[in-house]
């Protein structure tokens, strides 16, 4: 018998506004956009990523930032314009890389959270994200 668990909300601040909802991809580790993704299926490629040969088209996006150079956001806007996006990201570290990749892939995005996002999603839960409202409902699996 599965025990229904009570959905987790958490608050955060709304880089680019929307909403989705979609089956949560968690790394604590940065993700490279030049070198780091495939920007043709949404996978990660770098070779030394815990999420390599993982794709995150359509899921929600949960990670650290962005790391390398400022064509960071021109992989991610490409994935965008391949329909391999992220439905929604959430991250950590506010940099001008991530916030311009995060407007140029115009999917949700959101940081600066009450909670610790690693520590209360986990790859596999149902987030919804209504970065409007400043929220995140995180249903566990």
């Amino acid at each position: 018998m599965k025990v229904m668990t009570s959905p987790l909300i958490l608050t955060g601040r709304k880089v680019v506004g929307g909403y989705a909802e979609g089956e949560a991809l968690v790394t604590t580790q940065t993700i490279s956009g030049w070198g780091g993704i495939n920007e043709r299926d949404g996978s990660i490629i770098e070779r030394r990523h815990e999420l390599v040969g993982q794709s995150f088209a359509g899921k929600i996006l949960i990670f650290p930032g962005a790391k390398g150079s400022s064509g960071w956001s021109a992989f991610f806007h490409m994935t965008r314009l391949n329909d391999v996006a992220p439905a929604a990201m959430l991250f950590t570290r506010m940099t001008t890389k991530i916030a311009l990749g995060a407007v140029v892939t115009r999917v949700p995005a959101m940081t600066a959270f009450d909670a610790d996002i690693y520590q209360t999603i986990k790859t596999g839960d149902h987030v919804v994200v209504d970065a409007d409202a400043g929220t995140v409902t995180v249903h566990p699996t």
